[in-house]
């Protein structure tokens, strides 16, 4: 693994951590949307929490296929 596939470690792990973060915020809107928040900010709340949800397993997603094909794509 040379410069290349280091720096290449680095991203992914910094993408799978900003995924996992994303994912945490936005349980928490959702806690809060669905029991605390009344009214339209719950509405928001819950549209916002799913949002970064689903930009989390989007994330989470293309560092999985950027590890799973990454020997195929040297070729």
């Amino acid at each position: 693994m040379g410069a290349g596939g280091k720096d290449r470690s680095t991203g992914r792990r910094n993408r799978l951590l900003l995924a996992g973060l994303l994912a945490v915020v936005g349980l928490i809107l959702l806690l809060l949307g669905l029991t605390v928040a009344n009214g339209a900010v719950a509405g928001v709340e819950v549209v916002l929490a799913l949002l970064l949800l689903i930009g989390s397993y989007a994330i989470q997603y293309a560092a999985r296929r950027d590890t799973l094909y990454r020997d195929e794509r040297r070729r």
